[in-house]
C-alpha cells in the first residue's frame, strides 16, 4: 500500500493480553467476574446514596457520580477485553477504536476532576465547618460536577483529534487489549510530534492541576486536624479522608506511569499491565474502599437492609 494513496485501514486487530489459549479461558472468567462486580458494585452505591436520607449531602453526591464514572470508565474498555479472550481475532472498526479511546478519556478524566472535588469538600467540611453549606452549596456542586464532564469532554476532543490527525497504512494490530492512543501513535505512517506530545501534555497538565487541588488540600486538612486537641475529633476528622486518599493514590499512581512518565522508560507489556489495574481493577475497587471504610456508609447500609427486611 502507498503512502500517498492514503489507504485507509478499516478496522484494527486487538492483539489484547495473551495468546495462550489456557490463560484467555482464566482471564476470561476472572475479568468477567470483575466486571460483574465492577457493575453490581457500582449500582449499589449508586442506589444506596439515592435511598438513604442521611447520606445526602454533598460528598455522597460526588461518590454517586465517581461510581457512575467507573461504571463507564470499566464499561468503555472490559467488555472487548472479554470478547478478545474467547476470539482468535478480534478487530474493531475504526469508528469503534475513535469512540472507545474517547468514552475512556471522557470518564477517566472525569474521574480525576471528580475526585478533586472530593478533595475540595474534605478541606472545607474540616476546615471551615461552620460555612460549608455556603462553600458547598448546591449551585457550587453542580458547577463542579459540570466542570467535571466537561473537562473529560475536552480532554476526549484533544486525544481523539490527535488520532484523527494520523494516517494509519498499516500495519493494523494494536498490541494492547483497547484502543489507547500511544500504540494507535505507533502504528501511524505519519508521525506527527505534536499528535504524540499532545496527550501527554493535555492529560500531564490535567494530573497536575487537579493532584496539586488534592495535595493542597490534604496540606490544610492535616494542618487542621494536628490542630484539633480531642484524640477522637482527629481521629473522626482522618477517618472520613482515608477512603478518599486511598483511591486516590490508586488512580493517580498508575495513570501517572502511563500517560506521563516518558513512554521509553516501560514495555509495553508494563503499560498493559498497568492499564488494567487502573481501567478495570480500580473502577471495582472504589466500592469496596468507600463501604468497608466509611462509617456513614455501612451504617446507611444497614439500616437500608432492615426496612428491605421488614418489608418482607
Amino acid at each position: 500500500m502507498e503512502v500517498e494513496n492514503h489507504t485507509m485501514v478499516t478496522e484494527f486487530i486487538i492483539l489484547g493480553l495473551t495468546e495462550n489459549p489456557t490463560l484467555c479461558s482464566i482471564f476470561f472468567v476472572v475479568f468477567l467476574g470483575i466486571y460483574v462486580a465492577t457493575i453490581m458494585g457500582n449500582i449499589s452505591i449508586i442506589m444506596l446514596i439515592q435511598r438513604s436520607p442521611q447520606l445526602h449531602t454533598p460528598m455522597y453526591l460526588f461518590l454517586s457520580h465517581l461510581a457512575f464514572v467507573d461504571i463507564g470508565y470499566s464499561s468503555s474498555v472490559t467488555p472487548i477485553m472479554i470478547v478478545s479472550f474467547l476470539n482468535e481475532r478480534t478487530a474493531i472498526p475504526v469508528a469503534g477504536c475513535i469512540a472507545q479511546l474517547g468514552c475512556d478519556v471522557v470518564f477517566g478524566t472525569a474521574e480525576c476532576f471528580l475526585l478533586a472535588a472530593m478533595a475540595y469538600d474534605r478541606y472545607v467540611a474540616i476546615c471551615f465547618p461552620l460555612l460549608y453549606s455556603t462553600h458547598v452549596s448546591p449551585r457550587v456542586c453542580f458547577i463542579l460536577l459540570v466542570a467535571s464532564y466537561l473537562g473529560g469532554c475536552a480532554n476526549a476532543a484533544s486525544f481523539t483529534g490527535c488520532l484523527l490527525s494520523l494516517t494509519f497504512c498499516g500495519p493494523s494490530k494494536i498490541n494492547h487489549f483497547f484502543c489507547d492512543l500511544p500504540p494507535l501513535v505507533e502504528l501511524s505512517c505519519t508521525h506527527i510530534y505534536v499528535a504524540e506530545i499532545s496527550p501527554a501534555v493535555s492529560a500531564g497538565s490535567i494530573i497536575v492541576l487537579t493532584l496539586l487541588t488534592i495535595i493542597v488540600s490534604y496540606l490544610y486538612i492535616v494542618h487542621s486536624i494536628l490542630r484539633t486537641r480531642s484524640a477522637e475529633g482527629r481521629h473522626k476528622a482522618f477517618s472520613t479522608c482515608t477512603s478518599h486518599l486511598i483511591a486516590v493514590t490508586l488512580f493517580y499512581g498508575t495513570v501517572t506511569f502511563v500517560y506521563v512518565i516518558p513512554k521509553s522508560s516501560h514495555s509495553a507489556d508494563h503499560i498493559k499491565v498497568v492499564s488494567v489495574f487502573y481501567t478495570v481493577v480500580i473502577p471495582m475497587l472504589n466500592p469496596l474502599i468507600y463501604s468497608l471504610r466509611n462509617r456513614e456508609v455501612k451504617e446507611a447500609m444497614r439500616k437500608l437492609m432492615v426496612r428491605i427486611h421488614q418489608s418482607f
